[in-house]
């Protein structure tokens, strides 16, 4: 598809793309060649369904419409662009907890035409100058609670201001003084909008650059077709806005569909609890891991309110995805994303929904699971996930680019299967199977069977090395309070794992830790537990 002429002045983005030849196959879904997504979620919106819904509703209970939503933004977007000095293309650091200013403060950097780089509020210092540095970000709105990490980064030239404070320089005060419309900025479809940094499972952030139209085409895919949301939805979850599967779930997904999201921080399964009975929350989205952890504190909660539940971030296990529709008769809506692709383009809902499997190619999106040569594989065959749409990966100036696009496909780095009806279900990260003996092991596989058993609350099973084997498998759990960590637990757990799967398969080596190893953003970082780390072990032979 080739390049519409960009209305950015700063042009760092746009040079900075992967060449075309490295870009995987996107499909266009006919989005005109000037497009302003910021635009289009909030001035469009109001066009059709009016500026008196509520479009966010914060911890406090203030309910923000959908006219006064407008008018912060612009009133914030006059800022950038006349006293901050962003131009079209410069790139805009957001930072702070969920909260429906910082949304006010994304939307404000799409209308000015600006790039929007959306950290983490749990970041520190080292991590927010990696970031700086590779996007070259000269600008940064920033709440006042996380303002110190960020000044600790010490990045060169970066303008800092803050939102939420009293000072004189403080961005409210300045939108304060500001009045009138703001007219968006013209930009192309495929003017960058976003940068949005890898979570870091691996350790190593790569910038992933998001164009306009990907803004709307996540909305008009997995959201239009599979969540299928009303203006009367209120959507409401875990992810932090700086996690693409939060900004898309909290923001982009209800904004698009008119209707409104409760912003939030995460507080914890029970306050996640207690505000979707207080707020009436239809829509929600967070991780296998809260779904459950929520299971035993339902008792007492009215989660009535509830249609649609979402689970993002990592494999859902079968176990849970039962044990949520026993207790509550909803069924989970399972997905897979990536940074890379912006999104879900993976799922299935309703009736369609089947345990233990991811789904099926939302529409707009195609995928295959392929070998290592990059040809399909027989179905029944586990192989390399391969996936196209009209999102796709172009990573910021980084060489990695050649290892996640190929043949124009996008290689999430999954290992997946296909049955005969088209479904697609997890396997294991590709550099998470074991091979142990010269089996191989699936680590989620394991690790389901394992939560299957009561006393289990958290497991993450990973190889280790090993001479004779070449790897054993070894599971980190986490155990419910009060289970003993001693011989007999290893013991029943390794009788209960191998009645439920292969022997062969079972763990060789069983630790317990108070607490699995997570991102900020929930996911389990195995690479962390193929080291050293302190944990209770209950070692067998």
């Amino acid at each position: 598809m080739a390049a519409r002429p960009s209305a950015h002045i700063d042009t760092f983005a746009r040079d900075h793309l992967p060449p075309a030849a490295q870009w995987p196959h996107l499909t266009d879904l006919g989005y005109p060649a000037r497009l302003n997504c910021g635009a289009e979620l909030l001035d469009a919106t109001i066009e059709r369904l009016g500026a008196d819904r509520p479009a966010f509703r914060d911890a406090a209970g203030t309910v923000w419409t959908y006219g006064g939503l407008r008018e912060r933004v612009d009133r914030i977007a006059h800022v950038l662009t006349g006293d901050l000095g962003v131009l079209p293309g410069h790139r805009v650091l957001l930072r702070g907890p969920t909260t429906p200013l910082l949304a006010a403060c994304w939307l404000a950097v799409m209308k000015a035409g600006a790039v929007a780089v959306t950290v983490l509020a749990t970041q520190r210092p080292h991590e927010l100058a990696t970031v700086c540095g590779l996007a070259r970000v000269e600008h940064a709105l920033c709440d006042v609670r996380a303002l110190d990490d960020l000044a600790a980064a010490g990045v060169p030239g970066l303008r800092i201001t803050p939102y939420g404070g009293a000072g004189p320089d403080d961005l409210l005060r300045l939108a304060g003084r500001r009045t009138g419309a703001y007219e968006a900025v013209a930009t192309a479809s495929d003017d960058v909008a976003l940068i949005a940094f890898t979570s870091g499972t691996t350790g190593r952030p790569k910038g992933c650059m998001h164009f306009h139209r990907d803004v709307l085409a996540i909305a008009d895919t997995f959201s239009a077709h599979v969540l299928r949301p009303t203006p009367d939805d209120v959507f409401a979850g875990s992810p932090p806005l700086g996690f693409t599967f939060g900004l898309g779930g909290l923001v982009v997904f209800p904004l698009r569909a008119g209707a409104s999201a409760y912003l939030a921080d995460w507080g914890g399964p029970d306050r996640l609890l207690r505000d979707i009975g207080q707020h009436r929350v239809s829509v929600l989205f967070t991780a296998p891991t809260a779904y459950r952890a929520m299971l035993p504190k339902l008792s007492g909660h009215d989660v009535s309110s509830l249609r649609r539940c979402v689970s993002a971030g990592e494999n859902l296990p079968a176990a849970t995805w039962h044990a949520w529709e026993k207790a509550t008769g909803l069924r989970i809506v399972n997905g897979i994303g990536a940074t890379e692709l912006l999104h879900i383009f993976i799922s299935a809902a309703d009736d369609a929904a089947r345990p233990g499997t991811t789904g099926v190619p939302v529409p707009g999106f195609e995928a295959r699971v392929v070998g290592a040569d990059g040809r399909p594989v027989p179905d029944g065959t586990p192989g390399l996930l391969a996936v196209r749409g009209p999102t796709g990966c172009r990573y910021l100036a980084d060489e990695r680019q050649r290892e996640y696009v190929r043949d124009g496909w996008n290689l999430t780095g999954d290992t997946y299967v296909r049955d005969a009806d088209g479904y697609f279900s997890y396997v294991a990260r590709a550099d998470d199977m074991i091979v142990s003996a010269g089996y191989n092991i699936a680590g989620p596989e394991v690790e389901d069977a394992l939560l299957r058993h009561p006393d289990v609350a958290e497991a993450a099973v990973v190889g280790r090395a090993d001479a004779e084997r070449g790897q054993v498998v070894v599971a980190h759990l986490v155990l419910r309070s009060g289970v003993p960590r001693g011989a007999e637990t290893v013991a029943e757990l390794r009788a209960f794992t191998k009645a439920a799967i292969a022997p062969y398969k079972c763990p060789r080596e069983i630790l317990f830790h108070d607490a699995l190893p997570r991102t900020p953003t929930g996911k389990l970082q195995r690479f962390r537990l193929r080291g050293n780390g302190p944990a209770v072990p209950g070692r067998t032979s």
